[in-house]
């Protein structure tokens, strides 16, 4: 098992067993290849805790998690794209997503100016999918506003 990117970040909310305070603990993390996500949670005050993991794109609430937590990070291309200009980014980014083209195109577009923003491993899972592609890019959080 490789695993070449993760975040979580703890939420708190209550405990179906006894009322309690249980604490969820949201993640995603990039895992054989594929953008995964989880959530792991336990009560403070019981026995009680679960675990729940999921493949592809994390649901909005563990994506605000975490970047709340770690804040959002940003996906640029590193320079100007090479030979056969951004066809291999498009390719990239249709495998990456299954996207339509015109939705491809505006991705494409995003990534070579000011970048594609997101939580920390939605990028570094993009990223993978345009090295594969020989595209370099940098990931960064964004600059101050």
């Amino acid at each position: 098992m490789v695993i070449t990117a993760t975040r979580s970040a703890e939420v708190a909310s209550g405990c179906g067993a006894c009322g309690g305070v249980p604490v969820r603990d949201p993640g995603q993390f990039v895992e054989r290849g594929l953008l995964r996500r989880g959530v792991e949670g336990r009560c403070r005050s019981c026995p009680e805790g679960w675990c729940e993991t999921g493949t592809g794109p994390a649901p909005e609430e563990i994506r605000q998690a975490l970047l709340a937590r770690h804040g959002p990070a940003r996906l640029r291309l590193a320079g100007q794209p090479g030979r056969g200009g951004l066809v291999p980014v498009l390719r990239a980014l249709r495998e990456t997503y299954g996207l339509p083209l015109g939705e491809t195109r505006l991705m494409a577009a995003e990534l070579s100016g000011a970048g594609l923003s997101g939580t920390f491993v939605e990028r570094a899972y993009l990223a993978q999918g345009l090295r594969k592609r020989s595209v370099a890019t940098t990931l960064a959080p964004p600059p101050p506003a």
